[in-house]
């Protein structure tokens, strides 16, 4: 059965291949698509899929369904060297989710500011090739909680 996975801020969908940084453009950890988020203060980032919150960062999270496909969520590039600073979580590792609640905000403009890259990947972890079909159009603008992904 096809899992959907929901755009988890609101933004322009980009494909992974152009996200500037090699790990996610060469699609080494899954393939997914992008988002560029948009710069209007702090932004809440939502679950993708229902499921369970088994790795929470304040700058990256990853939430796997009932099924054990997991998908992350990267707020920003680089963003690992910001400590927290700027990020607020809302949920703790370990806990259940419904797709669209709040994990974590954050303020784009401001990553963007620091000299990084607000650009935030959303990876279907360890799917195989061809198991991911993009429902958001590249270049389209997506709400966060709408779908961005098929997961087969």
């Amino acid at each position: 059965m096809a899992l959907t996975v929901l755009a988890p801020l609101a933004g322009v969908v980009r494909a992974l291949g152009e996200v500037p940084d090699p790990v996610f453009s060469a699609e080494l950890v899954g393939p997914g698509l992008a988002v560029d988020p948009a710069r209007d203060g702090v932004v809440a980032a939502v679950a993708p899929i229902a499921g369970t919150v088994v790795k929470l960062h304040p700058h990256a999270f990853v939430v796997a369904g009932d099924d054990g496909r997991g998908a992350l969520v990267h707020l920003g590039l680089d963003t690992v060297q910001l400590g927290g600073e700027g990020f607020t979580l809302h949920v703790a590792e370990g806990a259940t989710v419904a797709a669209g609640d709040v994990v974590v905000s954050w303020d784009p403009a401001a990553v963007e500011a620091g000299g990084r890259s607000p650009i935030c990947p959303v990876v279907a972890l360890d799917a195989r090739a061809g198991a991911v079909t993009p429902v958001a159009e590249v270049g389209a603008t997506v709400a966060a909680g709408d779908p961005l992904l098929a997961w087969d």
